[in-house]
C-alpha cells in the first residue's frame, strides 16, 4: 500500500501564531479568549481563584499576586476554550470528493492538555492516519480535531478514543488509527515524580483492526 505521510501543521518550525482567539506571547494579554462575552463566569473563576490561593495561605492582596486571580481565569478560559468548539463540524466544513484510497498520516501533532484528575498538564505529540472511501479532509483540519480535543478537561485514553470517534463519524472511511504519546505533569511534579515516564496510547477502527498488515504499516510510519 503506498503511503502518503504529511508533517505536522503544528511543529517547532511553524509555532502557533496570535490570532483574534488568543496569542501565544508571555505578557499579561495572553491567554485571553475573544469574545469576552461571559464576564459573570470569569468574575467567579476569578473569585475561585482568589479563595484558593487563600487556602493556600498566600495573601492575594500582596503585590505579586494582585492580578493573579484574573490572569489565572483567563488562562483557564483559553486553556479550556475546546469546550467552545464542535470538532465533528469542524471536518464537516473541509470534506472533499476524491477518488484516493491510500492511507494518509498527520504526523507529529503538538498535543498540550490538561489532566481532569489533577488539573495538571500532560503533553506530547498525536499521530493520526485513515483510509479514505471516496472522501478526505483537508489536512489542518486533522490537527484542529486534536486541539479542540486537547482544550478540554481530559484523561488520555478518552482523548484519543474521541479523535478517532470524530473522524470515522465524518468521513466514514475504511479506517482510523490514532496514537498519543504524552508527559503528564501529574506523575512528574507530584505522586512517583518519574521524570522520564512517558505514555503511550492507540484507538483504532476498521482496516487498522481487521488488517494486521495495515496496522503494522501504520505502526512502522510514525517511528521515528
Amino acid at each position: 500500500m503506498k503511503q502518503e505521510i504529511i508533517p505536522s501543521v503544528l511543529s517547532e518550525n511553524n509555532p502557533p501564531q496570535p490570532s483574534d482567539q488568543g496569542c501565544c506571547c508571555g505578557d499579561d494579554e495572553c491567554c485571553s479568549v475573544a469574545p469576552e462575552t461571559d464576564t459573570r463566569t470569569a468574575g467567579e473563576l476569578s473569585d475561585s481563584v482568589y479563595a484558593l490561593l487563600e487556602g493556600l495561605g498566600e495573601d492575594p492582596k500582596r503585590e505579586g499576586l494582585l492580578k493573579t486571580p484574573e490572569r489565572v481565569a483567563r488562562s483557564l478560559r483559553f486553556l479550556t476554550r475546546g469546550y467552545t468548539e464542535n470538532p465533528e463540524e469542524l471536518l464537516k466544513n473541509a470534506v472533499f470528493t476524491e477518488t484516493y484510497d491510500e492511507m494518509v498520516v498527520v504526523r507529529d501533532i503538538d498535543l498540550f492538555s490538561m489532566c481532569e484528575h489533577h488539573l495538571l498538564p500532560f503533553f506530547g505529540k498525536a499521530y493520526v492516519a485513515y483510509i479514505p472511501d471516496g472522501k478526505i479532509v483537508g489536512l489542518s483540519k486533522l490537527a484542529r480535531v486534536v486541539e479542540v480535543f486537547s482544550r478540554r478537561l481530559q484523561v488520555q485514553e478518552r482523548l484519543t478514543q474521541q479523535i478517532r470517534d470524530a473522524i470515522q463519524n465524518v468521513l466514514n472511511p475504511k479506517g482510523v488509527g490514532v496514537v498519543i504519546e504524552a508527559r503528564h505533569l501529574c506523575m512528574v511534579m507530584r505522586g512517583v515524580e518519574k521524570l522520564n515516564s512517558v505514555t503511550t496510547t492507540s484507538a483504532m477502527s476498521g482496516q487498522f483492526i481487521t488488517s494486521q498488515s495495515t496496522r503494522s504499516e501504520f505502526l512502522r510510519l510514525i517511528k521515528p
